[in-house]
């Protein structure tokens, strides 16, 4: 419960489409590949268990109604129990990203430092990111930026511009995961003085901000295959606009519990949306 698997399909989306940069590029190293691909799981999860104690003991959690089972604020597990797993979680991440330094480059030990910092520095620290409103940015740098141009260094040992461009769409629907939990949680936050960009700026904003991550992740496709930045395989993501209508919808309309829909839906939006992709660039390839 505290993992929270409903939200590991989106953290994996980023090094799928970075693998399918890399693909179009004609050079893919596996083993990197994977190592990348169990480190954006183990970052996540080990993000969701700060989450889970830091919270707690924040007092965050007190008033939350409508989101998942806080396992550390319902006392399944005690805060150390917790701290241990998120230090176990982190430490398995930080063997693989020495692996990648070593196989790569040892400029990748920083950049995980950081991610790793980032993802208990969230809830975490004295000052955490997200009670402060910054959250949006970080889950854009480190979800879609270094996860996307992250996979295709990895493999080029390079980023090209498809590589960079690539981290936009990706980042901003998981930026989307987070706007509809901020959303969702809104008076819950604002009693715990959590100031999230949907307590500071109201619900209205969040919606539009959901929107905008939705509509420019879209037309952003559009706009590098016009510009040559893409193949036009790559539109296949488009397929899966459907179901982004869907979650703007719900996202729109909806309140409290029952914006859980969107949040699943928009991590698997995202993972679907890196899948077509990747059916993209091979199809291109082929």
């Amino acid at each position: 419960m505290a993992i929270r698997p409903r939200t590991l399909p989106a953290a994996i989306s980023g090094v799928i489409a970075g693998l399918a940069v890399a693909i179009d590029e004609g050079q893919v190293r596996i083993p990197q590949t994977l190592a990348a691909l169990a480190i954006a799981l183990l970052l996540q999860i080990g993000s969701n268990l700060a989450n889970d104690v830091f919270d707690h003991e924040r007092g965050a959690d007190a008033g939350r109604l409508h989101g998942p089972t806080r396992v550390t604020e319902s006392g399944l597990l005690s805060p150390q129990q917790v701290k241990l797993g998120m230090i176990v979680v982190f430490a398995l991440a930080g063997v693989l990203g020495l692996y990648l330094a070593a196989t790569v480059n040892w400029i990748l030990i920083p950049i995980g430092a950081l991610a790793i910092l980032a993802a208990v520095a969230y809830t975490g620290g004295p000052f955490p990111l997200g009670y402060h409103g910054l959250g949006d940015v970080f889950v854009f740098l480190f979800f879609g930026l270094t996860s996307v141009a992250g996979t295709v260094y990895l493999n080029l040992s390079r980023i090209s511009a498809a590589g960079w461009g690539m981290s936009v769409p990706l980042g901003l629907l998981i930026v989307g995961i987070l706007v509809v939990n901020n959303l969702r949680d809104i008076e819950a936050d604002r009693l715990a003085n959590k100031r999230t960009l949907a307590v500071r700026f109201g619900a209205r904003f969040s919606k539009s901000e959901y929107v905008a991550c939705v509509v420019v992740s879209y037309l952003a496709m559009l706009l590098f295959c016009l510009f040559g930045i893409l193949p036009w395989w790559s539109m296949l993501t488009w397929l899966s606009l459907p179901m982004a209508v869907k979650n703007v919808r719900v996202v729109l309309t909806a309140k409290g519990r029952t914006l859980n829909t969107a949040l699943g839906g928009t991590g698997q939006l995202a993972l679907i949306f890196g899948v077509l992709f990747l059916a993209g660039m091979i199809a291109a390839g082929v």
